[in-house]
């Protein structure tokens, strides 16, 4: 079988890359399409996954717009020249725009509720859409649902394993708290129009934090010069060697969020809107604590983390949270090819 997969983000390459692996292993031809966002180029050389350079969206709205019938256009040439049986990406429009003219299948993943335009883009052409059980949207008939979360798919205790030299290169002990902070770019077309923290509140956060723990920032966008200290420094392929021995996540990103939870480290959201998968992770399994970004909030946020930070052998209550999840969940890789080939062998 011929399998297309899509890239459009770094974290894109950490939830298709045990598929590629997986499905290499198994026999099939795998086809990696990427586009340039942030290090998402670095991940797949770092893991040795050969791709097929299709450009950028860019960083303005208008580029996003124009750049849309351009990706979809080589998404089309791409898959005429390779014919794969299956196109699978997250929230990926263009393969969907791109297979039209092809007997190619579709796979969008999605998990994030109000991500209306991109949804809106891949949700008429799409063969079917895939989405965790505690997404709280109904997307009709194609939507296919399954027990788990998108970073199970390579968080997994068959697929990760915790590097601890990890700590000698963040230049802190083992018996050593520390905070490891998330700001995103705010660029991406679910988040037109809106902000996260206010500066003055990621200056409060550290100098709070700092009291408890040493603080490490991961930034989509340049940090202002009195933030810049805190830049973490590592090898883009691991970052989750540092989450996993964190004593706490703080920031913006709902996928780093959910990463704590699978990973079990305590993890503090803020965002407009939320997501069904952190509302689910706070609510069943209390290892996600999720804020708006009122002002407020931010306030609340700060107070939870220097609560967490403070609290005794939050690791060892977390590592139960994590225990419960693992439990209840599916491995999400071994889920999709097993979809992929299920609905290829009953075609």
């Amino acid at each position: 079988m011929k399998i297309l997969v899509d890239i459009n983000h770094p974290a894109h390459v950490h939830l298709f890359k045990h598929l590629i692996w997986e499905a290499r292993a198994k026999g099939h031809t795998v086809i990696v399409t990427a586009s340039r966002k942030d290090v998402s180029f670095d991940l797949l050389k770092a893991y040795q996954i050969d791709f097929i350079d299709v450009g950028s969206y860019g960083n303005t709205v208008y580029s996003k717009l124009v750049q849309i019938p351009v990706m979809a256009f080589k998404l089309c040439m791409i898959i005429r020249r390779y014919q794969p049986d299956i196109a699978i990406g997250l929230a990926s429009s263009r393969i969907t725009h791109g297979a039209l003219l092809s007997k190619t299948k579709t796979l969008v993943c999605t998990d994030t509720e109000h991500a209306s335009e991109e949804i809106m883009l891949f949700k008429p052409f799409a063969t079917k859409i895939l989405t965790p059980n505690c997404f709280t949207k109904n997307l009709g008939p194609k939507q296919i649902r399954f027990n788990g979360y998108k970073e199970l798919a390579y968080l997994h205790p068959r697929y990760f394993h915790p590097d601890p030299s990890i700590l000698k290169m963040l230049g802190v002990r083992s018996d050593e708290k520390y905070v490891i902070m998330r700001f995103v770019s705010w660029q991406a077309a679910h988040d037109f129009a809106h902000k996260g923290l206010s500066l003055e509140n990621k200056v409060a956060a550290v100098r709070e934090f700092s009291q408890y723990a040493k603080v490490f920032i991961s930034s989509e966008k340049h940090l202002p010069s009195e933030l810049q200290e805190f830049q973490i420094a590592l090898p883009v392929d691991k970052i989750h060697d540092a989450m996993y021995y964190a004593t706490l996540l703080y920031g913006e990103s709902a996928t780093m969020a959910s990463e704590g939870a699978v990973l079990g480290t305590p993890a503090i959201f803020l965002d407009y809107a939320g997501r069904g998968y952190t509302t689910e992770q706070e609510k069943i399994y209390g290892s996600v604590f999720n804020f708006m970004v009122s002002r407020q909030d931010q306030e609340h946020s700060i107070k939870k983390g220097i609560e967490l930070l403070q609290l005794p052998n939050v690791k060892q209550q977390w590592a139960a949270k994590r225990q419960q999840i693992l439990q209840d969940k599916t491995d999400v890789t071994q889920w999709m090819l097993n979809f992929i080939e299920n609905d290829q062998h009953e075609e």
